[in-house]
């Protein structure tokens, strides 16, 4: 039974970080503690993002925090924003929060305990027995990973409705204790964010303008567990990233993008565009080369990248949203890496008039109150 998407919206918190300023801050910070910091300065400004938005104001990272502070902003912005994303998804599918059965959310940088549904769950308006499925750990590979699942449950009890929200609080992770390469580079590439999308085996009322979900798959690579993930100490989540990710993009992607279309009877022919999680400018030229694209054909990945950055599971929703503001019609593959090592892929059909898919992916409008820090 077919699943479509029908509505796709996403959200940033209020504080707009210009790349420029975050490195004047970085140097401030860790400059005095990082002997090879300015070495490593022109990452900042080579990376592919001129800005990003944070739950926190700037001044906010000059003191030390730890897991109880970067908790606290997790759970009263994170939750706030998981209501900003939800209510703009719910108004691109004509829905009420009491239409929704079941809430999939994705987060892997805090911990709420009752999870961002729970907490939005008032506010929201959704229904008493709704079914909660909250996930943790999924990372990069959250967005794509968690549409599967919701396709999944969409497709399981037909005629309901299911709402994806994948929120990250990427930047809350920021250490100035650890001083390691991959710190410099999270502070280079990482911003907050949310996206959210409702999904249901009911056909929109406009058939002109279907979007249709095809069945998800993941694989990981063995003994790969180091590549990406977290560490977990007394001040909080530090960054795992090793420094061969692009190269192993580069070498190990296609094999595994081949098996996948194969197992669900397809070739790289019969897809129109890939929409990729664009971890970085090195990765996002990773998987062009992996993939034998042409040079700067994920422009919108790169787009997302230089107003975002990386927010981690949402990011890969981001780029969907600006690839259906001009639909072509046909086949594309959403794909992101993650934790694990793992790939995720999940095949999209779009069936559309050009001009006729602009409900489904909202316009992006900031949110009132940003502060150009």
């Amino acid at each position: 039974m077919p699943v479509y998407l029908t509505g796709l919206a996403t959200a940033v918190p209020p504080y707009e970080l210009t790349q420029n300023l975050v490195l004047e801050y970085a140097r401030r910070i860790l400059g005095p503690k990082f002997a090879q910091f300015e070495r490593m300065s022109g990452t900042f400004l080579n990376a592919g993002v001129e800005k990003r938005y944070s739950l926190a104001p700037l001044e906010w990272f000059l003191e030390p925090q730890n897991w109880r502070t970067r908790n606290e902003v997790y759970l009263r912005g994170g939750t706030e924003l998981f209501i900003d994303a939800a209510r703009r998804a719910l108004l691109k599918a004509g829905l009420r929060a009491q239409d929704i059965d079941t809430i999939v959310t994705v987060s892997s940088t805090g911990i709420a305990t009752p999870t961002l549904e729970a907490q939005a769950w008032s506010q929201m308006g959704f229904r008493q027995d709704i079914l909660r499925v909250p996930v943790f750990g999924l990372g990069c590979a959250g967005g794509v990973s968690g549409m599967a699942i919701a396709r999944e449950l969409a497709q399981a009890k037909p005629g309901t409705n299911v709402l994806l929200v994948a929120l990250e609080a990427c930047t809350l992770s920021f250490r100035s204790d650890r001083l390691t390469k991959a710190d410099i580079i999270a502070t280079v590439l990482f911003g907050d964010g949310a996206a959210a999308a409702c999904l249901s085996t009911n056909m929109p009322e406009d058939t002109r303008k279907t979007i249709e979900l095809g069945s998800g798959q993941q694989e990981i690579w063995p003994d790969t567990l180091n590549i990406m993930g977290w560490n977990v100490d007394e001040s909080g989540l530090g960054v795992v990233f090793d420094r061969s990710i692009p190269d192993f993009a580069r070498d190990h992607f296609k094999d595994v993008t081949d098996r996948r279309l194969s197992a669900q009877g397809l070739s790289m022919q019969d897809l129109t565009r890939f929409v990729c999680h664009p971890g970085g400018a090195k990765v996002v030229q990773a998987l062009e080369q992996a993939l034998d694209l042409p040079s700067n054909s994920l422009d919108a990945e790169r787009e997302v990248l230089r107003d975002y950055g990386n927010m981690s599971a949402p990011t890969a929703l981001f780029v969907l949203e600006r690839v259906l503001e001009q639909p072509k019609p046909g086949l594309m593959m959403m794909c992101a890496l993650g934790p694990g090592f793992t790939a995720s892929f999940l095949p999209i059909t779009v069936v559309a008039q050009p001009s006729s898919s602009a409900s489904l992916a909202t316009d992006h409008t900031e949110p009132t109150g940003v502060i150009n820090a």
